[in-house]
């Protein structure tokens, strides 16, 4: 057997930049980072050769590439021709959420068949093979942050160049400033889950508007902005930026928020939060706030929602165990 994990992900600035019909004409850039939760791939060799096992939320036996009936097995295990083998994924916290677990999932599970037939890919490789997986084979609306975030793990700054590639750099601070950060960083679930690539194909065809080309242009300046106040150890900014950034997402797309989000997003802010916005595409999942150790635990009782605790992670996908080889 052989194991990986590969982490989820929190965006802070820029989100939607990455979406190719913006960067191939005006580049783009997050600042993101990893986290300690993850999505475990696992690959055994299966007890009927002649058979394919799929175990996640449902369950899938199958003889042919073409009866999986989840879209990015399907393409996967269709393009490294991988057969009698039974895979399961486990996540740490369910799809739907904001977090890039599909993302996550397909760097996974290419990372899991490439180590599976004795091959080496670097992790921006690896990212590179998941996006065209997602956004190309199988026309999925959405960008390329998640999959360089999830592959290449740590708190980075992400480039999408006009002519299709990345540049991931990490941002570099003191651990001091680090620990701070991490420390007024506090995360809550809505109970709301949302379809991203609803909320995203929207966005993708709103980015022909003007005012929503602006909109992720100052989106990409704040990114920039927040990387250079990280690098000079100062983060009075942060959670004003952070603010800045969800209120020019907001106008991305008319499903990112909805009324309750908003109440508990302003909720938050009179209960000492500075800054804050909805994680992933929108609609739903989890909502960051920046917010003083000290003033925490009365915006954790205002806001009633579940508390999320999560660290930063800096190691991206691994492979975290390899038994005794059969294959």
């Amino acid at each position: 057997m052989l194991i990986t994990k590969t982490p989820f992900r929190i965006s802070f600035c820029g989100g939607g930049s990455d979406i190719p019909d913006f960067y191939r004409e005006n580049g783009g850039c997050v600042l993101s980072t990893s986290i300690n939760k993850y999505m475990y791939i696992s690959i055994h060799p299966y007890f009927d050769e002649e058979k394919t096992a799929l175990k996640y939320s449902k369950n899938e036996i199958v003889t042919d590439y073409k009866e999986i009936q989840h879209s990015i097995f399907k393409q996967v295990l269709s393009d490294y021709d991988v057969n009698g083998v039974e895979l399961v994924s486990t996540a740490d916290v369910p799809s739907g959420t904001g977090l890039g677990s599909s993302s996550s999932f397909t760097v996974g599970l290419i990372h899991t068949l490439n180590c599976y037939q004795g091959k080496y890919m670097s992790k921006k490789d690896i990212a590179q093979a998941a996006c065209e997986v997602e956004i190309q084979k199988l026309k999925n609306p959405i960008g390329k942050q998640d999959q360089y975030a999830a592959a290449c793990g740590g708190l980075n700054f992400i480039t999408f160049h006009k002519d299709d590639t990345v540049s991931v750099e990490p941002v570099i601070m003191r651990k001091e400033t680090m620990d701070a950060l991490q420390e007024n960083l506090v995360m809550f679930y809505t109970g709301i889950k949302h379809d991203a690539n609803a909320i995203l194909a929207e966005q993708k065809k709103n980015i022909s508007q003007l005012e929503k080309t602006k909109n992720l242009l100052k989106m990409c300046d704040l990114a920039k902005e927040m990387k250079e106040s990280l690098e000079k150890n100062d983060l009075s900014d942060f959670g004003n930026i952070l603010h800045e950034n969800w209120l020019l997402k907001k106008e991305l797309a008319g499903e990112i928020t909805r009324p309750e989000i908003d109440a508990a997003y302003n909720k938050a802010l009179e209960s000492g939060a500075v800054g804050g916005k909805l994680l992933g595409a929108g609609g739903g999942g989890f909502l960051l706030f920046y917010c003083e150790k000290y003033k925490q635990k009365e915006l954790e009782d205002n806001l009633g929602l579940k508390r999320f605790d999560f660290r930063f992670e800096h190691d991206g996908t691994s492979v975290v165990y390899i038994g005794e080889k059969y294959w």
